[in-house]
């Protein structure tokens, strides 16, 4: 697949059943609706899948290309819609906010509004391994920028040499996927995960 097949919108200018067409039914993103970062461990598991879907609709305002806030990214094969990647305002992922393992080493004001965070990213069976998640990885960072991003960061893993990716442990994305987008490695807090950033 050529990169230019792809094509990458704001969430707002994607329906909602475009974007539910990419979590799907069943499984991690379906049941997530990408609300993992954005609250606590308890409350996550005490919201229903209807709550959490209702808040993405509410973060992405799909649907509605006029609106001021959107959310994320969705990624297109022609008129098929294929992918989604999550990329806010760091501050908007209560749980990034509070775990260690993003700051470990680094003097970085997490409170910092105009730093953007790339989360999360989801491609659907059948159109993975064909570039989607690096093509959304390059206009999320594009997409932070437009909308006054000082900066962006993800958050990667990265594979022990030899070993085979389990099953949705990459959902928060590769170094190479990073690297496309023009970002680089700022820390290493464990041995797999990475803290790579972009400044404008």
């Amino acid at each position: 697949m050529a990169d230019d097949d792809i094509r990458v919108i704001p969430a707002n200018e994607a329906s909602w059943r475009e974007l539910q067409t990419v979590f799907g039914e069943r499984g991690d993103a379906a049941g997530c609706q990408c609300q993992w970062f954005k609250v606590s461990r308890s409350e996550f598991s005490s919201l229903p899948r209807e709550e959490l879907a209702s808040r993405l609709r509410e973060q992405t305002a799909c649907g509605h290309p006029d609106a001021e806030r959107t959310s994320g990214v969705v990624a297109f094969l022609g008129d098929e819609p294929v992918g989604w990647c999550a990329v806010e305002p760091r501050t908007h992922y209560a749980r990034l906010l509070a775990t260690k393992v993003p700051w470990a080493g680094r003097d970085e004001r997490r409170d910092d509004p105009d730093v953007w965070a790339i989360t999360c990213f989801t491609v659907r069976r059948g159109f993975r391994r064909q570039g989607v998640s690096t093509a959304m990885a390059i206009a999320a960072v594009e997409f932070a920028r437009a909308r006054g991003a000082r900066a962006v960061e993800g958050y990667p893993k990265e594979l022990a040499p030899g070993k085979q990716e389990i099953w949705g442990e990459l959902y928060v994305g590769t170094p190479s996927m990073f690297e496309a987008a023009g970002m680089r490695v700022v820390s290493r807090p464990t041995p797999r995960r990475l803290v790579m950033r972009r400044d404008f």
